[in-house]
């Protein structure tokens, strides 16, 4: 786009989250500004009623490999849950991603 004069407002110029690629090609866009409360709102509210709490694991934009084998054969989701496992590593530290 050209300089006019005088300049045009960024909203006129810049591109919008729509305008964006994201990581689907069947997606449109980048994360809006919720995108950081539903994750948050759906760790809150999950909850198996089968499953102790401390046998939930919840995460968002980590990485979840799904081959140990392929360390760039990964996703990074916005959020996802996984019962039946400690929300701790080995029960003693944080998981900064998850092996499937």
């Amino acid at each position: 786009m050209y300089q006019t004069d005088p300049p045009l407002s960024a909203k006129e110029t810049l591109p919008t989250m729509y305008d964006l690629p994201s990581e689907d090609p069947e997606e449109p866009g980048l994360p809006d500004q919720f995108h950081l409360f539903q994750p948050q709102l759906l760790a809150e509210t999950f909850r198996p009623p089968i499953y102790p709490s401390d046998q939930i694991f919840t995460a968002s934009d980590i990485n979840l490999y799904y081959d140990s084998r392929h360390p760039l054969w990964y996703k990074r989701p916005d959020w996802f849950a996984v019962m039946g496992v400690p929300y701790l590593y080995d029960n003693r530290d944080l998981r900064l991603s998850y092996v499937m």
